[in-house]
């Protein structure tokens, strides 16, 4: 169990894909102006690293090595179908206003990534617990700044007032910019603190 902890904290810390890998931030821009957008993209996105690393581990022993990365697009490509239509079923407003994003998600770098350097050459269940850390790491770092983003930027946090209505918004927040800014600090105290980690030990 050690083991399987051991990975999931590598997702969601050592190797964030967002705050340490660095990979995946086009999307990771565009849609954390708000929490709802960030959530449903969340959904989308973990649905389809999980789901994609087991078939791809699954499978790994029958995909022949010379036509291994079409064959992950492929399997990427089904989930994300299956995201998009389950996103667009129940969450058809905020799907609207992200869903290239979401259907975007077949060639995110976060996940060919994953199924390359883990999936294909892990077991299932270690590729299972990758896809949960991975997914977590994602998910905390995309909600924590569409919220720093949408509650400066707006005022309110998931569509609901924070602060009062004479609260005057700070609109530059909900630009790109203001993107690559709170990531930037985010990356400056996860830095910080690991280092300060490896300092004690």
């Amino acid at each position: 169990m050690k083991k399987y902890l051991k990975i999931i904290w590598n997702g969601i810390s050592p190797s964030n894909p967002v705050l340490i890998l660095a990979i995946g931030l086009c999307s990771v821009i565009a849609v954390t102006n708000s929490v709802k957008n960030a959530l449903l993209m969340s959904f989308a996105f973990s649905f389809v690293l999980i789901a994609s690393e087991i078939i791809i581990s699954a499978l790994r022993k029958a995909i022949p090595n010379e036509i291994r990365v079409p064959i992950f697009v492929v399997v990427i490509a089904t989930f994300t179908t299956i995201a998009a239509l389950l996103a667009r079923a129940y969450f058809s407003s905020i799907y609207e206003a992200i869903k290239l994003y979401i259907l975007l998600v077949v060639v995110n770098c976060i996940i060919i990534g994953r199924a390359e350097a883990f999936a294909y050459k892990n077991p299932v269940i270690d590729s299972l617990f990758d896809g949960i850390g991975m997914s977590i790491g994602y998910s905390w770092v995309i909600l924590a700044i569409a919220a720093v983003r949408e509650l400066f930027g707006n005022g309110t946090i998931a569509g609901l007032q924070v602060f009062p209505s004479a609260y005057k918004p700070a609109l530059v927040m909900i630009l790109p910019p203001a993107g690559f800014l709170v990531i930037g600090v985010l990356v400056g105290w996860l830095e910080t603190t690991l280092k300060k980690k490896e300092a004690k030990k």
